[in-house]
Formats: C-alpha cells, structure tokens, sequence
C-alpha cells in the first residue's frame, strides 16, 4: 500500500480505504520484529507492539459485531461483567506462550472481516448504544454504521502512533522505512527500506 490511501470515488470507498490504511499500519511497525521484541516494553508505557495489535484485533471484533447487527444489538456476553473486563485488560498483554505470527494471523483475519461488513452495511444504519455501559453516552441512543467507520479509524490511528513511538524506542526504526522494508517499496534518496542494524 502506498503512504497514503488513493482517492476514492464515494464515501464508503472512502472510509474502507481509510480504515484498511491504518490497519496496515500495525503490520509495518511489526516488521523484523522477534517474539521478544514485540513483548517487551522499552518506553514509559506499560504497552507492547504484539499487546496493541492483541487490542485493536479485539476492538475490531466488538464494533465490527456492532456493525453487522444493527440494528439490533449483536448476542449478549453472558460472562460476568468481572470476566470481561478481565479479558479486555489481557487484551493489552502479549503473553510468553503467544507469538508475534500468530497475533498478526489473527489480526489479518479479523481486519478481512471488518472490511467485509463496511463494505456491504447501509452507512445509514443506526447502531444501539447500550445505556448499561457506564463509559458509552446516556443521552444518545443510537450511532450509525458510518460512525462506526470512523470510530475504527480514530482507534486505529491512535494506537499505531502509540505503537511507533514504541517501535522507535525498541531499535530507532520509523514509519515510512518500515513500510519501504513491509512493502518493498523501490528504494529512492529520500525513503530507504529499513535493515537490522549491524551487530
């Protein structure tokens, strides 16, 4: 994918272009990383490559379900409410048993079928916010899918800014020689594809 997604002719276009632009995004800042690498934690926060890309597979899931079934709710959890926000917290961590191939397998997965439902789903659509959710609106009822959309682009974009500063803080790589390195980019003066460093 280039450095910027291309125009496109309407708005739907628009936002899946968008929104496949920033899930990309975590599959460059991955790149040349080992298990370890991906694990660790070298700046002041306490979140790693693999526990972002962990995240934004599971914040995918929950809007992209929110999307598929609106109007009306998508099936209940019917975990206590302590085991899922239990979950939602490992969300952030990458575990010693978890590897870095395997989160990005998921997160492949998952950002086909976000793309998938914005792709097909009326943008008009209302999605129910649920009013026992102490962190969503009370005085709004419903979002739509449009807002969805933009929704993920927003969580997307922040996150991959939190996972390039880690990035450059584990061996100083950056974003575009990074995506030269992912995407094999022709190499040019200014842009050069990113290279282990030299022991």
């Amino acid at each position: 994918m280039p450095g910027m997604p291309a125009p496109a002719a309407d708005e739907r276009n628009t936002l899946v272009a968008f929104v496949a632009f920033q899930q990309n995004a975590f599959f460059a800042v991955a790149h040349g990383l080992t298990d370890e690498q991906a694990r660790s934690t070298p700046s002041v926060s306490a979140l790693s490559i693999g526990g972002l890309i962990k995240h934004v597979t599971g914040m995918q899931q929950g809007w992209t379900a929110r999307a598929e079934h609106a109007p009306q709710f998508p099936p209940p959890d019917p975990r206590p409410m302590e085991e899922q926000m239990a979950d939602y917290a490992d969300q952030y961590v990458m575990h010693e048993h978890e590897t870095l191939a395997g989160l990005l397998e998921a997160l492949k997965a998952q950002n086909a079928e976000t793309l998938r439902v914005l792709a097909d789903k009326d943008l008009d659509t209302p999605v129910p916010v649920p009013h026992n959710v102490p962190w969503f609106p009370q005085d709004v009822d419903n979002w739509s899918v449009r807002w969805v959309a933009m929704h993920l682009i927003e969580e997307l974009s922040r996150h991959a800014g939190h996972a390039d500063i880690i990035r450059e803080s584990i061996d100083r790589a950056t974003m575009y020689e990074l995506m030269a390195a992912e995407e094999q980019w022709p190499e040019t003066d200014w842009i050069k594809r990113w290279r282990p460093a030299a022991v």
